[in-house]
């Protein structure tokens, strides 16, 4: 990952340069600092598209992104981005209207109803998605979160209470997802997974 040279003290700034100065690529804000995000592996891509393509059954086709849709967090422990780009967001119709102007959703908008990450291997990897992102995602209430894991062949579907996750299950193989937010998805775990298609 390579860093840009600016510094910024707010996320609005952020928001002002980035709209003002073409930037290539997508970019974490991370203790004032731009740091570039490497492009997404072909697995990580390929298991966001295959969700997104389940999802749109049960949600308008416009409503979900993959890899485009950027996310204001609350900065809870020091070293977390003040943004994210989740592998899989589902807006509300509410955002589209919102978001006409550039794909970002911030703290004074309604949260997205579900952001689900394709956890990439190794600890580092790990930690942030099961617990960084898990954290600032419960911060900003969004309503559910999904943790595709194609190491452990396994998603996790999280959903808000209050002002934490509750995990609403574990799923594997054939196991038929249970979502909250979604109720009338039929999916399984291995749909979700299959890299044979």
């Amino acid at each position: 990952m390579t860093q840009a040279k600016v510094k910024f003290t707010t996320f609005e700034e952020y928001l002002s340069y980035s709209d003002e100065t073409p930037m290539e690529g997508r970019y974490e804000l991370i203790d004032g600092e731009l740091v570039e995000l490497p492009p997404e592996s072909e697995l990580n891509n390929w298991l966001a598209l295959n969700l997104r393509d389940y999802l749109i059954q049960v949600v308008r086709r416009r409503l979900v992104r993959i890899h485009a849709c950027e996310v204001q967090v609350p900065v809870l422990h020091p070293g977390d981005p003040a943004n994210r780009f989740p592998d899989l967001v589902v807006l509300r119709p509410e955002h589209l209207e919102l978001t006409q102007r550039r794909l970002t959703i911030t703290l004074d908008m309604p949260p997205p109803r579900l952001i689900a990450e394709v956890v990439s291997p190794g600890k580092a990897n790990r930690d942030r998605d099961y617990l960084h992102k898990r954290a600032q995602y419960a911060a900003i209430g969004v309503t559910e979160y999904w943790l595709i894991d194609p190491v452990a062949q396994t998603v996790m579907v999280l959903t808000l209470e209050g002002d934490a996750y509750r995990e609403v299950g574990v799923f594997g193989n054939q196991e038929a997802i249970v979502s909250i937010e979604f109720p009338d998805l039929t999916l399984t775990a291995g749909q979700i997974l299959a890299t044979d298609h």
